[in-house]
């Protein structure tokens, strides 16, 4: 992809500083937001990196903006505070001392509400996009929470710019307590504002039994994997769960192998 960073208009002194640097660190131009439009007319860009004034790091074209957001995660725990009733969670059966490994990590939405309920663990994130990785780490450091659990969640979140399938061959057996694996559905919800702008960066390897049996060696507890009722994924994988369920409304299961 062709892209180059930039900055928001009239930036301070410390952005422009932030926007070099990350130009340099990618290897690609920088260009002043002044100067942008006159560049874009001489070259062909898929996109720009913007430091915004804010702190915030986004990445834009001319038809859509790709930001790091926890507005889902937020959703979630209010539900849970007011119904307990998030799959997921019920699904993990945390104690609060666990180490999860989230194999697909995406925007993180789902990594900081299981963080939340992990006092005293962690939660490892693989993302193997650049791109969307670049996006959620500066976010995850940087994004100007206003609630206290946020604050604390993104503080027990490692987020590393790695593949799932070198990244678990590599691990030793029972590595980590839970693995959760959310890869992208074969019916994507295009309603779906806060996903949309990222699936340009997304990958799009399908996940295959070889992959799963991996995830499910390096866990001690259990092993989750998500999917849609309309998907072919668990069909696909043959897997004999311990539990399977989630919500009829959004048609979104948890798959579950519990190894205690």
């Amino acid at each position: 992809m062709r892209f180059v960073v930039t900055t928001s208009y009239k930036p301070t002194k410390e952005v422009v500083s932030s926007a070099r640097g990350l130009a340099e660190e990618l290897g690609v131009k920088y260009v002043s937001r002044s100067r942008l439009k006159e560049f874009e007319s001489e070259h062909s860009l898929d996109f720009y990196y913007v430091f915004d004034k804010n702190g915030q790091l986004t990445i834009r074209n001319r038809e859509t903006v790709f930001f790091f957001h926890p507005g889902m995660s937020k959703v979630r725990f209010k539900n849970m505070r007011i119904q307990d009733s998030d799959y997921l969670i019920k699904s993990m059966d945390l104690s609060g001392s666990e180490t999860v490994l989230d194999t697909t990590f995406g925007l993180g939405n789902e990594a900081l509400l299981i963080a939340h309920y992990l006092p005293e663990g962690k939660v490892i994130g693989l993302e193997a996009s650049e791109h969307i990785y670049r996006i959620v780490s500066h976010g995850l450091r940087n994004y100007p929470y206003a609630d206290e659990w946020l604050i604390e969640a993104s503080k027990r979140i490692e987020l590393h710019n790695r593949d799932l399938r070198d990244f678990v061959k590599g691990c030793e057996d029972n590595a980590y307590d839970i693995v959760y694996c959310d890869p992208m559905f074969d019916s994507p919800q295009m309603r779906s504002h806060s996903i949309n702008p990222l699936r340009p960066f997304a990958m799009y390897e399908r996940i295959n039994r070889s992959d799963v049996d991996e995830m499910i060696r390096i866990s001690s507890k259990r092993f989750i994997i998500k999917s849609r009722t309309r998907d072919s994924l668990f069909e696909e994988l043959n897997l004999e769960f311990d539990r399977l369920w989630g919500s009829k409304k959004s048609g979104v299961l948890y798959g579950v192998i519990d190894k205690e």
